[in-house]
């Protein structure tokens, strides 16, 4: 067979991931053009249509040396194997999310491993990372830092080469990985079409069939909502608007999974739409186009995006359905007679107010939404097709298929800014005072040494630093009172890697009757490090 050795690794049916389908409207494209097989993933079952068509091996029989890895790599639990075989047997990987932190949480938050979450987001975007995952310690997880951090340099920058589905996810990679590489090598970027089948719209009567089983009047409008819902795909915006002035005969329907901290059925019950809007939760595959062709206008909205191009959009567009999308990220580069894109506020009710007045502008004129069906079927048949998808692809493996020798080296990031006691949350060390062993004679003075030991992961920065030193509180005890009170506490002389220490003069007097020197760690400008792992000395005398 001719073409390049390809071996295919990502999830396939029977998962349940957009992925996955995408994976199926490829292959049977791409496999008459090169020599391919698939590789199941740990933990995952193949269908047996899909074992009959294609060789499946195990991952244990990939051989980058002679065939080209070619990754599927998506932002869910699915895709964690992926990441690894990436990680160890670099290839080519198509990015269909942009932003892979969620993927880092699945593999380490997600079965309670903190530690590793925090290293490896400090591993990805230096001291920053490591402050912004502190907070995860007291049980804050924030989403703001899942969608900033893409967490995703160590893995895409030793590719041979990686692909993108707008242009718009190409200009976002080679910005973040120009910045991440620091003036390495970084593999090549390529754009390629999401392969889309444009299959025959559902007839009329289906369409109406399934509107009547919802309830919805003949005479009424109907949006759709349709694929995973999640608080990004902005669902409340959507039931807001239909709260709004002028929106009382508009239904609506939010078909597909719905994410457990999504509570909906409270939101509409709230806002006294349930007499307009139906949840269905997932749909099958027969269901799915005749759900959509049943809409009269479809919402893709999404805000923020780990940068995905949404397949469910593109279906919604090849059953020729008009569709209104967010004005963000990649939905930018769809051309304007396709979609409409809406405008994102600050407040989910300033954006439902500015949705639902759009929506009226649209609703009253059917002539422009049917052109917008027709022009949406037109651009996918046009800019998707999966031959078109395929042989894009199999041009760019072709082009990275040839001797991986120093590939994986060459593209390997530099290392990175090391995680410190400023930004790291947990800060193991000891410390210990050679000198003061018994006996000691009341009122004899002598020269001890402390010797502090950084045993930690993040270096302990110097005292004489600002926020972030470490210093040490001492304290010399005796009938009750604080000797050392009003002393000036010891700074830390210089910054102390993981692993080292470092020894500090320190002449002592020994007070007269029972005595107890102890010495504290803290850092300047927080507080007490015994509560980030390090040990007090505290010793009598």
């Amino acid at each position: 067979m001719s073409g390049p050795a390809v071996d295919y690794v990502s999830p396939l049916p029977p998962v349940r991931s957009g992925i996955a389908d995408y994976s199926v409207d490829l292959l049977e494209e791409l496999a008459p053009l090169c020599d391919l097989r698939l590789v199941r993933l740990p933990g995952q079952e193949v269908a047996t249509d899909v074992r009959r068509r294609y060789e499946v091996i195990e991952p244990a029989a990939l051989d980058p040396a002679r065939r080209l890895p070619f990754y599927q790599l998506g932002n869910n639990v699915y895709h964690e194997g992926v990441r690894r075989l990436a990680l160890e047997s670099p290839g080519v990987v198509t990015v269909h999310d942009l932003r892979l932190h969620h993927l880092l949480v699945e593999a380490t938050l997600a079965s309670g491993d903190l530690d590793a979450y925090v290293a490896a987001l400090g591993g990805e975007h230096g001291w920053e990372g490591a402050a912004a995952a502190i907070p995860t310690r007291w049980g804050a997880h924030g989403r703001a830092r899942l969608f900033e951090m893409p967490a995703h340099g160590s893995l895409l920058v030793r590719q041979r080469g990686l692909l993108v589905h707008s242009e718009w996810g190409r200009r976002f990679l080679e910005d973040e990985l120009e910045e991440r590489a620091s003036g390495h090598p970084l593999p090549e970027i390529r754009c390629v079409p999401m392969p889309m089948p444009v299959p025959d719209p559902p007839s009329r009567r289906a369409a109406a069939a399934w509107r009547r089983q919802l309830g919805v009047p003949s005479s009424a409008v109907l949006l759709g909502s349709f694929g995973f819902q999640t608080p990004i795909k902005r669902t409340d915006v959507l039931l807001r608007a239909l709260a709004e002035p002028g929106m009382a005969d508009v239904h609506a329907v939010v078909a597909g999974e719905v994410a457990p901290q999504l509570d909906l059925a409270t939101l509409i019950r709230d806002l006294g739409v349930q007499d307009r809007v139906t949840v269905t939760g997932f749909l099958d595959e027969a269901t799915f186009p005749v759900a959509i062709a049943g809409c009269d206008l479809c919402l893709n909205l999404r805000y923020p995006s780990a940068g995905e191009t949404s397949a469910s959009l593109l279906r919604i567009l090849a059953l020729g359905r008009p569709a209104v999308v967010s004005d963000y990220g990649q939905f930018t580069d769809l051309p304007d007679d396709v979609v409409v894109k809406a405008p994102l506020a600050d407040e989910p009710e300033a954006e439902a107010e500015a949705l639902a007045a759009l929506l009226g502008r649209l609703l009253a004129t059917p002539d422009r939404l049917g052109g917008m069906g027709d022009a949406a079927r037109s651009f996918i048949e046009r800019e998707h097709r999966p031959a078109k998808a395929a042989n894009a692809v199999a041009e760019a493996l072709a082009e990275w298929s040839g001797p991986p020798e120093n590939v994986a080296s060459a593209r390997r990031p530099p290392h990175p800014l090391p995680p410190t006691s400023l930004t790291w949350g947990w800060l193991p060390g000891r410390i210990e005072v050679e000198g003061c062993e018994r006996p000691w004679a009341e009122g004899e003075r002598r020269e001890v040494e402390i010797v502090v030991t950084n045993t930690g992961f993040a270096t302990w920065l110097s005292g004489r630093r600002a926020d972030g030193g470490v210093v040490l509180e001492p304290q010399l005890l005796s009938d009750g009172r604080d000797l050392f009170k009003g002393r000036p506490w010891i700074p830390l002389p210089r910054d102390l890697a993981p692993g080292e220490a470092c020894r500090i003069g320190l002449r002592l007097r020994r007070p007269i009757g029972p005595a107890r020197l102890r010495l504290e760690p803290h850092l300047f400008g927080g507080g007490s490090m015994i509560h980030c792992g390090a040990e007090v000395f505290d010793r009598d005398l």
